[in-house]
């Protein structure tokens, strides 16, 4: 079974330029060379694997691993320089990624500057607090969702696209003992390849909890990455077609009143307008519980002012599909009805004292509550308490970042569980994952140089969210009180997030981009405003 740029590929492999000689050295097999395809032959398993040269350039031009044959045994990874520091990075979002760029723009004394190696499951990196826009169609797909070799092209960090099996850590006998290996540990990879690294950075996010409900998991779609948003789309679209010229309502249900399910409900309450209604479900008593409250009165306002029901105070206590197919006959025995299979039925059970259960069905259930790291997934199974988790399956780790009993490895984002000076775990957010990069990427260059490390201080800049096409609201916590809201909280919203794009040519891009859309959306609309005074004199 051929496998192209897909978990199981090694996709793309960096050969730095050295063509077939640097290659041998990255997979020490047996080279020949046929035309634009490279073959190698693993001699230990006699299995052929195609190497395909793609059009990327740059220094991370892009070669794609066609693997003839299903998962093979347990293989390792030879690194180009064996002298150099070796650092594996697992995930590849705000964390993961930005830890790389870090370390590509700091200083390095020539012998000790590290080879980076970032391993993801997807080809695409997500911006995830724009994920909201491809569904009201503000910005394109490749603008918040650039691919990893497009982004790294001009740096020396190493990309595979594969997924994470299991760490097999051996620095876990102390800060300052011995360790039972000259390496950190061993990645190994569902590709079969395994990683030897000498320092080690754990940032693989977290999925939604979709196991808590009955139904959840089968009938409710998560929103929280790239396919994720293409399915709500698709959805949507599909919603769309089938109510063209009908006079029945598409109903949208959003499980949760956090940030995530207000921006969604805003967004799709605006996408359809009139065509539809969202029923927006939060077990507490108010929306965003956690936002500051010039946040929470402008997401208030703009969902009374859109065809938005607010069910607070209720939980769901199942989630279940209507009938497949419901057939009535007509009292003349004619012609048979069959209603849309699509349908679900929610059955919601009061939080608050003075409510009672409800049910209501929906056409589309989005779910935004809970989350669930993906750490505990990697344990290997004969020590399977190698790495301190928390409750939630977050890596205990002290305040450089450092997984507390393991020098060599850093965790950040979704799989630390790292507390601020009041005891409370950070939340895990873009903002928190942002900082947390440039302290590990700061902390390995400390820690490969002897220097000391630092310890981190998360600092609260504000929040933000969208609350559709034009809208959005702002509180900097810089300036205590103000909210900015409407089309200047949008304006601002999308500067700032402008300004955090991974690297200057990708913000270059986007920027122009969202300039010209902003042009074209100006002239657009003082034409519209020309032919009305017209039509009207």
């Amino acid at each position: 079974m051929a496998l192209t740029a897909s978990a199981a590929a090694l996709s793309p492999v960096n050969f730095n330029g050295g063509g077939v000689k640097q290659g041998s050295r990255l997979f020490p097999r047996f080279w020949t060379r046929k035309g634009t395809n490279l073959t190698f032959f693993t001699k230990s398993l006699n299995k052929r694997v195609g190497l395909v040269a793609s059009a990327a350039t740059g220094d991370n031009g892009g070669v794609t691993a066609r693997i003839s044959e299903a998962e093979t045994a347990p293989r390792l990874y030879s690194w180009p320089d064996n002298k150099r520091p070796k650092i594996c990075i697992l995930g590849g979002g705000f964390g993961g990624l930005y830890t790389a760029l870090r370390l590509e723009s700091l200083v390095w004394p020539d012998e000790k500057k590290p080879q980076v190696l970032l391993v993801d499951q997807s080809e695409h990196f997500v911006f995830k607090p724009m994920l909201y826009e491809l569904l009201s169609g503000e910005v394109d797909e490749w603008e918040i969702a650039p691919r990893f070799t497009d982004l790294l092209a001009s740096t020396s960090v190493l990309f595979f696209q594969d997924r994470v099996k299991s760490l097999h850590p051996s620095d876990q006998l102390g800060m300052n003992g011995p360790t039972r290996s000259s390496c950190g540990g061993t990645v190994h990879l569902e590709s079969g390849l395994l990683i030897e690294y000498d320092w080690l950075v754990l940032s693989l996010g977290a999925e939604t909890k979709l196991d808590v409900v009955p139904g959840a998991a089968e009938f409710a779609l998560p929103f929280s990455t790239l396919e994720d948003a293409r399915r709500v789309d698709h959805r949507l679209k599909t919603l769309e077609r089938r109510n063209f010229g009908k006079n029945s309502l598409i109903n949208v249900a959003v499980v949760g009143c956090g940030y995530a399910g207000v921006e969604l409900a805003a967004t799709i309450s605006e996408r359809l307008q009139d065509r539809g209604i969202v029923k927006a479900i939060n077990v507490e008593a108010t929306i965003c519980p956690q936002a500051s409250p010039g946040n929470k009165e402008a997401a208030l306002k703009v969902l009374l002012t859109r065809n938005v029901q607010l069910l607070l105070g209720y939980f769901v206590r199942s989630v279940s599909r209507v009938e497949d197919v419901e057939s009535s006959a007509k009292p003349d025995g004619g012609e048979v009805v069959q209603c849309d299979p699509e349908k679900y039925l929610l059955e919601l059970n009061p939080a608050e004292r003075g409510l009672k259960r409800q049910s209501l069905e929906a056409d589309l259930v989005l779910w935004t509550v809970g989350s669930k790291p993906l750490l505990p997934r990697l344990e290997p199974c004969e020590r399977p308490h190698e790495i301190p988790l928390n409750a939630r399956g977050q890596a205990e780790t002290d305040e450089t970042l450092r997984v507390k009993g393991h020098p060599r490895i850093f965790a950040l984002g979704d799989s630390s569980a790292l507390r601020d000076s009041n005891g409370r775990i950070l939340p895990a957010t873009a903002q928190v994952a942002f900082q947390q990069a440039d302290f590990t990427g700061w902390n390995l260059w400390a820690a490969i140089n002897d220097r000391p490390l630092l310890p981190f201080r998360f600092q609260n800049l504000g929040e933000m969210m969208t609350l559709g096409r034009n809208d959005a609201a702002l509180s900097p916590s810089f300036i205590e009180g103000l909210t900015l809201e409407g089309p200047i909280g949008h304006a601002a919203r999308k500067i700032a997030y402008l300004i955090r794009l991974p690297t200057d040519e990708h913000r270059l891009k986007v920027g122009i981009s969202w300039l010209t859309k902003s042009a074209i959306e100006s002239i657009t609309s003082v034409q519209g405003t020309l032919s009305k005074v017209l039509s009207s004199s």
